[in-house]
């Protein structure tokens, strides 16, 4: 009655896994997130599928599991099933090329999945909390599922279909009980937040979702991921200005920055129109920071266009960025309608000198907060040092802060302290706590 689920890709596939941890463990089972040993005679991979190199990784990853299946030793692996982005979108070839696997899912099949492993004549009422597996302090929640907005590039509405808002109550209802959990970091999730409620409510209603998720007590953090910038709800830069914990920290993928490239990538929006969101975003939230992704090498980037992205990121100066080189994805838009005719080499050329250059911005911003105090949330201990995060700093992904450690003072993961910044590095900051309370 033991699970061993492995979880690739985003933070909106570490949901799904926890709420299939949760239902199966409504039925008896005892599920191990991600351990270090797989000693479980059950394995369930719920894998990614976005890009060449998460579908490499997850399939490599099921390939291991059947090694292992086959194998004949102490912890034998007796049943493999897979689900998520990967099965979701080639489960008819993955059933053929691999035959060890015992059960596909598409990624919203938990049904499928609990009605595979219910023992007979057990019964399943269909309920079951999410199992967290992120340290207790932070949490994620989902609030909509697929997206609509078809760039040229992209393979998630094939993948996850169009875009489906949560209702607001049954949100903020899971953030209640999160709370009640312990979490006190709420980091919300979508793959395209800014077009929530739309199909509900035929409005935008991010803003009043996150106005009344910030008043719900006991939160300390919310933080926003994934928006569009296309037709982006500007009515909730307010609700960022006026609550102390709604974080001012935005992640919004812009991709590129040429009206020629943005008009190629399929983005519904010109170099102006993006420039002047970026303007209002910073004039109204003073001190948001910007994390963003880039793409470079997607069909039709002439030399031209790069250099003018390279000037753009040195100008707009990013608080985080990451890019990724194109690669063509079967079934899009610019599978079917582009020739993907910018070698390789080109395409990473292009990407190291693009990140060369945020890398030096970053040391510039890091190397700002030397002498400022900051609230920091403890995640972890190392060896000489507390290890956390600001309000600017998403889980995973983004900046540290190292904090010396103090022989009078202990501290506790999930405590929030006020640190003085002390180093700074291209990514990481050194500090010092300047308050003994804890949080």
């Amino acid at each position: 009655m033991e699970i061993d689920i492995l979880t690739l890709g985003c933070s909106k596939n570490l949901v799904d896994s926890e709420r299939l941890m949760g239902q199966l463990e409504a039925l008896g089972y005892v599920c191990h997130h991600d351990p270090e040993t797989l000693t479980s005679p059950i394995a369930i991979v719920n894998t990614c599928g976005f890009i060449g190199d998460a579908k490499e990784e997850s399939i490599n990853t099921i390939l291991q599991l059947g090694q292992r299946k086959a194998s004949k030793g102490k912890h034998q692996l007796e049943k493999l099933y897979v689900m998520g982005c990967l099965s979701q979108r080639y489960q008819k070839e993955l059933e053929t090329e691999i035959p060890e696997v015992d059960g596909w899912f598409g990624k919203f099949d938990y049904e499928g999945i609990v009605d595979e492993l219910k023992t007979e004549g057990q019964t399943w009422s269909g309920e079951g909390k999410r199992k967290l597996t992120t340290p207790k302090h932070y949490a994620y929640v989902k609030i909509s599922e697929g997206c609509n907005r078809m760039c040229s590039y992209c393979a998630i509405p094939l993948i996850t279909g169009r875009h489906t808002s949560r209702k607001k109550e049954d949100i903020l209802d899971e953030v209640r009980w999160m709370v009640a959990q312990g979490v006190k970091e709420i980091n919300v999730i979508a793959q395209d937040l800014s077009s929530y409620g739309l199909d509900l409510y035929h409005r935008h209603a991010l803003a009043e979702l996150i106005d009344e998720m910030a008043q719900i007590a006991g939160i300390h953090w919310i933080r926003l991921h994934y928006a569009y910038p296309t037709d982006f709800p500007e009515d909730l830069l307010d609700v960022m200005a006026r609550h102390s914990n709604v974080c001012k920290y935005l992640d919004i993928a812009l991709q590129h920055c040429t009206t020629h490239m943005l008009t190629q990538m399929r983005r519904h929006i010109t170099q102006e129109e993006q420039d002047a969101l970026i303007s209002r975003i910073r004039q109204r939230v003073p001190g948001i920071h910007i994390r963003t992704t880039l793409m470079v090498g997607h069909p039709g980037e002439s030399e031209e266009d790069f250099q003018a992205l390279c000037n753009w990121v040195k100008t707009m100066r990013f608080e985080r960025m990451g890019a990724f080189a194109y690669s063509e994805e079967e079934g899009t838009y610019a599978a079917q309608h582009y020739q993907d005719d910018i070698p390789d080499e080109t395409k990473q050329k292009r990407l190291s000198t693009l990140m060369a250059i945020q890398q030096e911005i970053s040391a510039e911003i890091q190397a700002d907060k030397i002498g400022q105090t900051l609230s920091v949330v403890v995640d972890r201990e190392e060896d000489n040092y507390w290890v956390g995060r600001s309000e600017y700093d998403s889980p995973e992904v983004d900046c540290e802060i190292l904090i010396e450690k103090d022989s009078n003072h202990t501290l506790t993961i999930g405590d929030w302290i006020d640190v003085t910044i002390l180093r700074a590095e291209e990514f990481d900051l050194y500090g010092k706590q300047t308050n003994m309370g804890g949080a």
